[in-house]
């Protein structure tokens, strides 16, 4: 029997979706192999690419001056890609740090150009973030870069800052949970393996005006531009992960798009974040304009009892909820594919935990 599965990622993904692929896994319909035995450019995969890229533009509403590749390495890899190819505009750019992901993608990328930190939330432990419109930017930035949604630390930036540079986003741990402006943005990436599907894929979609200012001399594989000549083929993609992205795609525009997601999600987090707020049990320690509706961090009172609430909320079928292990606690990442009643029973658990141990 599957458990509630609060991992962080790789995520939870739909048992709608998770059945389908199941049954496709010896072979593709009228295939006669599996989807991982084919190459990647017959046509029937290329079919179920183009279906994918197709939809996850109908999903985001991407306008038709947008590129949308499906690359490897990572979020991470983006960490130093995104400098590479901007590097040569003006050899600056400038960075918001609000957590570990924005702490280490300004550290790679300050290998490779002059980054400016505009902004730091270290000094508070990464529990709040700044009004980015009110923020100073550097006169000759090439481009902005900062994360919605902090993943480990679990604050956000709800609102899409309008500034008059490109705007770049890792949106890794929040895409796909609600609509966005695809317009506010010359850069989004993100790592699949949270609200897309497995690990193995990165989504980048870019302004094909900021793609064209690419620097030229790098390696083919770096660039943009050439991946997207290639169709995000340049060499063999991640044929497995990009199938199962497909699936999901399907699968949220069958359960009613972002509209639905965006209403689910928030719902979720909602109810998790009033039951940790009326408990003098637990905590969260993120500023509650800046609280994730993905990834939902909290404190036990006594630091003592961390491994007896893990332990018995792993029997009880509640998986991975210690929190990273550079912050400690818990976390409950509450992804696309969680549903309502798997936070409930989180907080069924919650309030049986803290009766018996409060």
């Amino acid at each position: 029997m599957r458990k509630w599965n609060f991992c962080a990622g790789p995520a939870v993904i739909s048992e709608e979706v998770l059945s389908e692929v199941q049954s496709e896994l010896l072979e593709y319909p009228d295939s006669g192999s599996s989807i991982m035995e084919m190459s990647h450019r017959s046509s029937t995969y290329m079919k179920v690419a183009l279906d994918a890229k197709q939809d996850l533009k109908d999903i985001l509403k991407i306008p038709e001056n947008y590129e949308i590749l499906f690359l490897q390495g990572g979020a991470t890899h983006q960490f130093s890609m995104i400098p590479m190819n901007f590097k040569n505009l003006t050899g600056s750019a400038d960075y918001i740090t609000t957590g570990s992901w924005t702490k280490k993608a300004l550290i790679e990328g300050s290998k490779i150009m002059n980054i400016k930190e505009i902004y730091s939330s270290e000094k508070d432990s990464f529990t709040c973030a700044p009004d980015l419109e009110n923020l100073e930017l550097s006169e000759n930035a090439a481009y902005v870069h900062y994360c919605p949604n902090e993943t480990i630390e679990g604050n956000a930036i709800h609102e899409v800052p309008k500034i008059n540079k490109p705007l770049v986003a890792d949106m890794s741990s929040v895409i796909l949970s609600e609509p966005i402006e695809i317009g506010n943005f010359s850069l989004i990436y993100a790592g699949a393996q949270k609200n897309i599907g497995p690990a193995g894929l990165t989504i980048v979609i870019i302004k094909k005006e900021f793609m064209e200012q690419c620097n030229s001399n790098l390696p083919n594989l770096f660039r943009y531009s050439e991946h997207a000549k290639s169709d995000s083929m340049l060499n063999t993609p991640p044929t497995f992960s990009w199938y199962v992205a497909g699936k999901v795609f399907k699968w949220i525009k069958k359960s009613g798009g972002l509209d639905f997601f965006k209403e689910q999600n928030k719902m979720k987090a909602s109810k998790l974040y009033d039951f940790i707020d009326k408990s003098n049990f637990y905590s969260n320690p993120v500023k509650p304009a800046n609280r994730s509706i993905m990834n939902v961090p909290f404190i036990l009172k006594d630091s003592a009892l961390d491994a007896p609430f893990l332990n018995e909320s792993e029997e009880n079928g509640l998986l991975n909820l210690k929190g990273h292990r550079s912050v400690g606690g818990m976390r409950a990442s509450i992804y696309n594919a969680m549903p309502l009643e798997g936070v409930n029973e989180l907080i069924k658990f919650m309030d049986y935990f803290e009766s018996k141990q409060g």
